[in-house]
């Protein structure tokens, strides 16, 4: 998508994502709570306009998942994590904390909603 594109779907963006969506999967308490121990593992850096992470919040709200989301267009902080330790500023960008070696960082909005899907899609 242009950057221009994305200027002008901002706001019709912003609508959809306070509009909907709702939580489409559900889950055992004791698999919730498992997923939500995993997704603790997990921050979305994000500008809170951005039509791709608009999509990717989306799928987090439809999978039922509980992941930090991170300004990185508002707070300095969270941008010079995602230049520094990401590599680039580019949203969204998916941090999987690893347990072991450095944390993969996941550009991309569909490569990210594919890795959410294989992870805690039912």
């Amino acid at each position: 998508m242009t950057p221009l594109l994305k200027t002008l779907l901002a706001p019709v963006a912003w609508v959809a994502d306070k509009l909907g969506p709702s939580a489409e999967v559900e889950r055992r308490p004791d698999a919730q709570a498992r997923v939500d121990r995993e997704c603790e593992r997990l921050a979305l850096y994000q500008f809170r306009a951005d039509p791709d992470c608009i999509q990717v919040r989306r799928e987090i709200i439809r999978l039922n998942l509980a992941i930090e989301v991170r300004d990185a267009q508002l707070d300095p902080d969270h941008r010079r994590a995602l230049k520094e330790e990401g590599g680039k500023v580019q949203v969204p960008c998916l941090r999987i904390a690893a347990d072991e070696g450095p944390d993969r960082w996941l550009y991309d909005t569909r490569a990210i909603i594919a890795w959410l899907r294989r992870h805690f899609g039912e």
